[in-house]
């Protein structure tokens, strides 16, 4: 009997070992398969059933998260959701993320191993940490002028501090409310596919994600490159170019809309956006200069994130003269988005340096403990300082006594480039009307602001000067808020 005993005890100890191997197989070597288990929701359900962190603006959450009482408690809530959300994006139980709520998920929604206390103990319980929060670099202010002064309009404005890269505007114009898509419900379905419908694309970040001809904003990009050239040596000289200019090998002739333009020096060139006289410049200059100088500016950079990513801006370097002279004034494949174009202002206000734009200021722990920094961001040298400050004077002279009147601010120094870019079959499309500019106010000891805006659907009939009438009165809006702060 006792030896029955004996082989009944080893059976049930094999047994239990059997079924200890087993679930250590399931829950150590098979924990993945199971977690990644399209029919498996704990994952889902921990992550919906806590609130997430905040997205903050001027030290106040724009965003926040409210309880349902469903199995995917929490959803997520957008304060004043089509002004930030180019920003923020969207955080959908059904759509994912999109923009910071993308690129900071792990600090938002909790899983940022950096917010445990004790990351040994939540590998083995799977605890799920408070949502950390982002604190990002915006002037509640600025973007708030920004998105006035597009409402009814299509277009982007981008707002950058020189020194630092900060980004302190980011505005796309139409916009959509984010919380539109939070939840679960057959509501989120309909909005996902009518916003997604909608001709005027009100999801598409216009300010990052998607690019223009510069039109002669990128005149600015032309002069660097023809100044550190020394292809012009002496900015009040005449430039010996004829009006209508022939482009090189072809029988097309450039024209400009204002007159005047024949034999302009480049002070007068880049005050009345001569065409004939940057194209000209542009081809004496040749692509390898002129390429070079616009990726130091960060044209063709593939890898810029703000931290998520930014469309490139693109100039050919694989063009003939013709082309080539097209493109020295924004036109043919040169394309920019508007927060390259900030960048563009940024440099000449900042003695030719540029900083690489950043959004997040830092994050932080649910109680306020700082996890990450900005900290210092990389400078490039886009021009020479002596080309910047030259560039710099160029530009106070577009506002100061041409096309850039309307940015002008009482008792501030504020420079410009008005631009209109030609696009469709034929140039038949509506111009776009651009605006770059940056301003420094009285007291301060540099520039505290550069912005670019470009509006999609403005006043045809205006020519060169509606950059200046549609678009830099955007920006002067802009500048006086940050100045102002």
């Amino acid at each position: 009997m006792t030896r029955h005993i004996r082989l009944a005890a080893v059976f049930c100890a094999l047994l239990l070992a059997a079924l200890l191997v087993n679930a250590a197989r399931i829950q150590v070597f098979g924990a993945g398969v199971y977690d990644d288990n399209s029919a498996n929701r704990r994952e889902t359900i921990a992550r919906y059933g806590k609130p997430r962190g905040d997205i903050l603006v001027g030290g106040r959450p724009v965003t926040g998260s409210k309880d349902t009482g469903e199995q995917l408690r929490y959803e997520r809530t957008y304060r004043d959701g089509p002004l930030y959300a180019p920003v923020t994006g969207f955080a959908s139980q059904v759509y994912g993320t999109s923009f910071l709520e993308h690129a900071e998920d792990g600090v938002l929604s909790g899983a940022d191993p950096m917010l445990a206390p004790f990351p040994l103990l939540n590998d083995l319980t799977r605890a799920r940490n408070p949502g950390g929060d982002v604190v990002t670099t915006l002037s509640a202010a600025a973007q708030r002028a920004a998105y006035d002064g597009l409402a009814g309009r299509k277009g982007a404005v981008a707002a950058i501090e020189p020194s630092t890269g900060r980004i302190l505007a980011l505005v796309s114009a139409p916009s959509y409310n984010p919380e539109a898509l939070s939840g679960n419900g057959p509501a989120v379905a309909r909005s996902w596919v009518g916003l997604n419908e909608d001709p005027d694309k009100p999801m598409l970040n216009r300010a990052v994600r998607q690019t223009y001809p510069p039109g002669s904003t990128f005149k600015v990009v032309t002069a660097a490159a023809a100044l550190d050239a020394e292809v012009v040596t002496d900015v009040g000289a005449r430039t010996d170019s004829p009006d209508p200019y022939t482009l090189p090998g072809t029988t097309t002739s450039l024209t400009n809309e204002l007159k005047g333009c024949r034999n302009a020096s480049l002070r007068a060139a880049f005050v009345w956006s001569c065409n004939t006289v940057f194209a000209r410049l542009g081809v004496r200059v040749g692509v390898t200069d002129l390429a070079a100088t616009a990726a130091a500016f960060g044209f063709n950079d593939t890898g810029l994130r703000i931290p998520y990513s930014v469309a490139p801006s693109t100039f050919d370097t694989s063009v003939d003269r013709a082309q080539l002279a097209l493109s020295a004034i924004g036109q043919y494949n040169t394309r920019a988005t508007p927060l390259q174009m900030a960048m563009v202002a940024a440099a000449v206000a900042n003695g030719g340096q540029v900083r690489e734009p950043y959004l997040v200021e830092r994050t932080t722990r649910a109680g306020g403990a700082t996890l990450t920094t900005a900290g210092s961001r990389p400078v490039r040298q886009a021009m020479h300082p002596a080309t910047a400050q030259q560039l710099r004077k160029l530009m106070t002279d577009v506002v100061r006594k041409g096309t850039g009147a309307n940015a002008a601010i009482p008792g501030a120094t504020v420079g410009g480039k008005t631009g209109t870019a030609q696009h469709g079959i034929g140039n038949a499309g509506t111009p776009y009307a651009w605006f770059v500019s940056w301003a420094q106010g009285a007291r301060d000891l540099e520039p505290r602001v550069a912005v670019a805006v470009v509006v999609e659907d403005a006043d045809a009939d205006r020519g060169e000067i509606s950059g200046g009438g549609d678009a830099a009165p955007i920006a002067r809006a802009v500048m006086q808020a940050v100045l102002a702060g």
